[in-house]
């Protein structure tokens, strides 16, 4: 029986991780808990140090220095098949020569489970991935999000304490991926595993984490939820990343909020979405940021509108307006249009100028 203390431990510690390959600095001294139960994303561009920190989690790679626990266990020098952890990944890993249920019963046989036991556990998984009745068929019969279940279900029959997955909806098409998001964070709540997802899409990570941290150059940049990171980015590297941002600074970002012209740098972030186009003049109530400018360009995007809007002060910022009874016809109308920017002062989001 487990106590108090183990409760309360983190699925997955990292504490002062590096991993250098020669000069190259792929993980650079990161520390990061990531708790038990949780859908947990690693989010991040290529070469920023995700998936060589997914690797040392499963035990493919080891860290260079520092240490990674599992409930509390020190892992780091532990082979794979020591660890209490599966990996699911992008290009399935599937048998081509076993059936549906074989490749997913696989792990049991190993473990010599009994054929009957391990048929009911099988059926079970293709129930919970819903893919009930397709156990005899072979994986060149599926679709990819099919095969892509079939995988994931392989990793589940073993009840992993921590399931790791390295990108597994890249090979996707949108609409499938966007499917397999919701099926995925639905799956992970129903059985309740540690998931740490590995992704550069920030959809995929905004749709499906509890929690995510944002790497950059072998170091997160934040930790929080999708709603911390999006609404409240802390570097510029987070804002222009996660979603799209407008940066403001110097003198113009002075005028807007109204700052005495000092010394000190102001940089701040603003959300396409959080601004408003309005008519020339239009009066800023209490509480309100406005900025006059000339539409020079837009896009039109079906949903929504993205326009750009040369600034009088100078600089430019992109507005994003949803389409809900303008054509495109009528938003091409608007290039080269006169307008005064308004939005909340309290969605402007200081940025941390690095030295």
């Amino acid at each position: 029986m487990s106590t108090p203390a183990q409760d309360t431990l983190p699925a997955v510690r990292f504490s002062n991780v590096s991993r250098h390959f020669g000069d190259v600095k792929a993980v650079d001294n990161l520390s990061l808990d990531i708790l038990d139960g949780k859908f947990f994303t690693m989010l991040g561009p290529s070469g920023s140090g995700k998936t060589t920190c997914l690797r040392m989690i499963a035990g493919f790679d080891q860290p260079t220095s520092g240490s990674i626990q599992l409930h509390g266990v020190e892992v780091s020098g532990l082979p794979p098949y020591e660890r209490d952890v599966n990996t699911v990944f992008q290009d399935y890993a599937l048998f081509p020569h076993m059936t549906v249920g074989e490749n997913i019963g696989y792990g049991l046989m190993i473990k010599k489970v009994p054929k009957a036991r391990r048929e009911r556990q099988v059926e079970e998984m293709l129930d919970l991935v819903r893919l009930p009745g397709l156990a005899r068929r072979r994986p060149s019969q599926l679709s990819g999000g099919q095969r892509q279940r079939v995988a994931l279900a392989r990793a589940l029959i073993n009840h992993p304490r921590v399931l790791l997955l390295d990108e597994p909806l890249g090979a996707l098409d949108l609409k499938l991926r966007q499917q397999m998001q919701v099926e995925l964070k639905a799956i992970q709540q129903r059985v309740g595993i540690t998931f740490v997802y590995v992704t550069h899409d920030q959809e995929e990570a905004l749709t499906m984490s509890d929690r995510l941290a944002v790497f950059n150059l072998g170091r997160i940049e934040q930790v929080g939820s999708p709603a911390e990171i999006y609404e409240h980015p802390i570097t510029a590297f987070v804002a222009g990343f996660v979603g799209v941002s407008n940066f403001v600074d110097g003198r113009v970002a002075q005028a807007i909020i109204g700052q005495p012209d000092t010394n000190a740098p102001l940089t701040f972030s603003i959300r396409p979405e959080k601004i408003r186009l309005a008519p020339p003049g239009t009066p800023a109530p209490e509480g309100k940021c406005a900025a006059d400018g000339r539409i020079r360009e837009v896009v039109y995007l079906g949903q929504f509108t993205r326009y750009i809007v040369e600034l009088d002060l100078g600089g430019e910022l992109t507005v994003t307006e949803q389409n809900l009874d303008t054509t495109s016809m009528e938003a091409l109308t608007a290039r080269g249009r006169r307008v005064r920017l308004l939005w909340q002062r309290s969605h402007n989001r200081p940025i941390a100028v690095k030295a």
